[in-house]
């Protein structure tokens, strides 16, 4: 799950769209280029993020087909409107100017639209798989510490210190997916008898 950066469309994997990320595109085109369709594409996301959070709690792999084929082409009648908008408010050609040689650069509002249709499997992947997050800010939160621990205390100070930093982070990070006290967690290590972590089969 990533933000649709191109780089990682050559990772050999399934891929899902980010929601935040597309959010947060949503809001920039409606707010800044002042397109409906934006702020209604955002507000669906949003919408269809809540509808598949009480069938996760159910315990259901996916979302009814009848209600995921209406969200579905909710998500496409949004779209046709946003292509029609976007064909009218276009500039014409002016005969006038002379043309730039290369690729024409495309607005906000457009690059948006050919993602969300280019990559329609991928945004609505948690509709499809309620396995699959709406956004991947879990992921973003764990590696963060990463990062933002040398910008506090300076590098690491070896290679050690930094694969014992990134082993205890990462299992207090399972422990806390899998709803356990992470001071229990900690208290358990000392103990002598680690929590396990993966469930059995």
């Amino acid at each position: 799950m990533h933000d649709r950066w191109a780089s990682y469309d050559h990772y050999p994997c399934a891929h899902s769209g980010c929601g935040a990320h597309l959010l947060r595109d949503c809001l920039f085109v409606a707010e800044q280029e002042k397109q409906p369709w934006a702020q209604e594409m955002f507000d669906l996301l949003l919408t269809m993020s809540q509808a598949a959070d009480p069938w996760r709690v159910q315990g259901a792999r996916v979302i009814p087909k009848t209600e995921q084929e209406n969200w579905i082409a909710h998500y496409f009648s949004v779209l046709a409107c946003g292509f029609a908008a976007h064909g009218a408010h276009a500039p014409p050609e002016n005969g006038l100017l002379p043309k730039r040689h290369g690729r024409k650069k495309q607005d906000a509002s457009k690059n948006l639209l050919d993602a969300l249709l280019k990559r329609a499997d991928q945004v609505l992947g948690f509709l499809e798989d309620l396995s699959v997050p709406f956004t991947n800010n879990l992921a973003v939160r764990d590696l963060r510490m990463v990062k933002v621990h040398p910008k506090i205390s300076g590098t690491f100070h070896s290679e050690n210190d930094a694969t014992a930093f990134c082993i205890i982070r990462s299992s207090l990070a399972t422990m806390r997916k899998q709803g356990r006290s992470m001071l229990a967690a900690m208290a358990a290590v000392f103990d002598g008898s680690p929590f396990p972590v993966a469930w059995g089969t």
